[in-house]
């Protein structure tokens, strides 16, 4: 769907950048708290396929859904907007000029923030109830780390 606008062609695009962002948070938060997809749909009175969507950023959330989201996943709604890179923030207009328009990377997989493993160890790391435990154990990850960087 091409829109005229003020001698520019804009086009109008489902893979929002904003979109792309939250849906990846939605994943993350659902992930980190061993919540399947499945039961995060049926939560919603949706199908999985739906909750895939969301979180691939290919539909948009609407602003009701993204509140029982907040509430099933135990999130505020600043949550899902929280480490937004520049280039995202930038990509927000829905309308952006065919010209200098670009194709928002997928970075899910590079970041590792966004890695099932990551998750895994996160969520591990916290169902360690011994706080002084879970303290001694970060600090042997980061000496090892630091060993291991510094070689």
């Amino acid at each position: 769907m091409e829109v005229e606008n003020e001698d520019k062609n804009f086009r109008v695009t489902n893979n929002n950048a904003i979109d792309m962002h939250v849906g990846k948070r939605v994943r993350l938060r659902r992930t980190l708290l061993g919540i399947s997809q499945e039961q995060l749909g049926a939560a919603l009175n949706i199908t999985f396929q739906q909750v895939q969507k969301y979180e691939r950023g290919a539909n948009r959330i609407s602003a009701s859904r993204l509140w029982d989201i907040s509430q099933i996943l135990d999130a505020s709604i600043g949550y899902f907007f929280d480490d937004m890179s520049s280039q995202t923030k930038l990509a927000s207009p829905r309308k952006i000029s065919r010209d200098t328009q670009k194709a928002p990377e997928d970075d899910f997989e590079r970041d590792p923030m966004a890695r099932r493993e990551t998750l895994e160890l996160v969520r591990s790391y916290y169902s360690i109830s011994e706080p002084n435990v879970r303290k001694r154990l970060a600090e042997l990850i980061k000496s090892v780390a630091g060993a291991i960087n510094d070689e």
